[in-house]
């Protein structure tokens, strides 16, 4: 719930007047704006649903890796398609997790057809030290 209430994002050039590089940004459950409730009501929504259904959460990474602007890249589509395919398949409902530090979230160590590197977003950076 930490994760969806902070809605840590970016406002990236396309989609925001005056944006021409990414910015750092929070928007609450990711869609601030047009709540017309306080982000806790969601959140605590959000809860209930997956304690009602046990359903599993997945947290990904759909935008910067690999360093900040200009040095890294967008995640590809190709890593985004094939995590949401393991993630249908129930692949990852079985895979080997490894702890990121820092942020205590639970990481696969391997996906099918993915580049294992990419799963730990440190593992991306060749300038370890910015990245922390």
């Amino acid at each position: 719930m930490y994760h969806f209430i902070s809605g840590y994002t970016a406002k990236v050039a396309g989609t925001e007047v005056g944006i021409t590089e990414p910015v750092p940004s929070f928007s609450a459950c990711f869609g601030e704006a047009f709540l017309p409730l306080h982000p806790f009501k969601y959140a605590k929504m959000l809860a209930e649903m997956v304690d009602k259904y046990q359903s599993n959460v997945w947290l990904m990474n759909t935008g910067w890796s690999g360093g900040m602007y200009g040095v890294g890249k967008r995640m590809s589509l190709k890593v985004t398609r094939g995590l949401i395919d393991s993630i249908h398949s129930g692949e990852l409902e079985k895979a080997e997790y490894q702890t990121m530090p820092g942020f205590n979230l639970r990481v696969p160590k391997s996906v099918t057809g993915i580049d294992s590197n990419i799963l730990l977003p440190i593992n991306t950076w060749k300038d370890k030290q910015a990245y922390n």
